[in-house]
């Protein structure tokens, strides 16, 4: 009688809490989430966390951070070179660089995530028109075909962001259409068929969760891609353009200041390697906590 008490008090984890069991353990996975989760709080609360005005003169020309001995604590990262605040212009450039990346990254799983399961789940002429098409547009890099795009379209944010998403596209297509196309194949797709399980069932219930490590990665590192692109496109000065305080456009414009006033060139470049370093870390913790739930 206790035995049966026993065995039936006993819970057997589902995969979705043994996958966050295993993300809870990893250290760096969670040092990243917290980071990641401090960044998107910052994203969106820029504009009432910025002590100045990010795009007024608020103090002397290029004065040095508060730690260096001639800054002053009210500019806690100092100033550029026009007498602007650099911490008010970094907390506003979030949006401009992080937040849109984020935002493109999932503009562009929706529309690539539901093409490459279109196709995954069909087969014949259509099919392989796509992977041709996919295989023409795969071979530009992401960066020049967005340069492309920007230079016919010309510069500014929203031409940026249209020309990102179009180059991440194809990378979902081709990710989410290859892990369907391999899972339709297999033998326990083939028995489900034949026990009468329609095309949104077999996707729901067992394509989509076996697939799931592969849309997690290139989610993240469609984020990735779209903040060191957008940086990128901003440092070219097709992105963002002046005043605005998009990260690689600032580096961009005080790069000639390296030597004379290091941290405005420092800062931003900072910003986007930490953005970019927390993302994967999540996205790689990610991987490895789906792949030993499923295990």
């Amino acid at each position: 009688m206790l035995s049966n008490n026993i065995y039936q008090e006993t819970k057997i984890p589902t995969q979705r809490e043994r996958a966050w069991q295993n993300f809870k353990n990893n250290s760096l996975a969670m040092f990243g989430l917290w980071c990641l989760a401090l960044l998107s709080v910052i994203t969106l609360l820029a504009s009432w966390l910025t002590p100045y005005d990010a795009f007024s003169q608020v103090g002397e020309l290029l004065m040095p951070p508060s730690w260096d001995t001639t800054g002053k604590v009210e500019y806690f990262f100092g100033t550029d070179d026009l007498g602007r605040d650099m911490l008010s212009r970094l907390l506003l450039g979030s949006r401009l660089t992080f937040g849109y990346a984020v935002l493109v990254a999932i503009c562009s799983a929706t529309i690539g995530i539901l093409i490459g399961v279109l196709a995954g789940m069909t087969r014949g002429l259509k099919s392989s028109f796509l992977n041709h098409v996919l295989d023409t547009v795969l071979s530009i890099p992401s960066l020049l075909l967005a340069i492309i795009v920007v230079a016919y379209m010309g510069p500014g944010e929203i031409n940026i962001l249209l020309a990102i998403w179009l180059a991440l596209i194809p990378r979902f297509i081709r990710a989410v259409y290859t892990a369907v196309h391999n899972e339709v194949e297999k033998d326990y797709i083939m028995a489900a068929r034949l026990d009468g399980a329609n095309n949104f069932y077999l996707l729901y219930n067992s394509i989509l969760p076996n697939i799931l490590t592969v849309l997690t990665n290139e989610f993240t590192r469609a984020i990735s891609i779209a903040i060191l692109d957008i940086a990128a496109l901003g440092f070219l000065g097709l992105g963002a353009q002046a005043p605005m305080p998009e990260w690689g456009a600032m580096l961009g414009d005080s790069i000639e200041l390296i030597y004379l006033a290091p941290w405005t060139v420092t800062l931003p470049g900072l910003a986007i390697t930490f953005s970019v370093l927390v993302v994967n870390l999540v996205g790689e913790g990610l991987r490895q906590a789906i792949n030993a739930g499923i295990d």
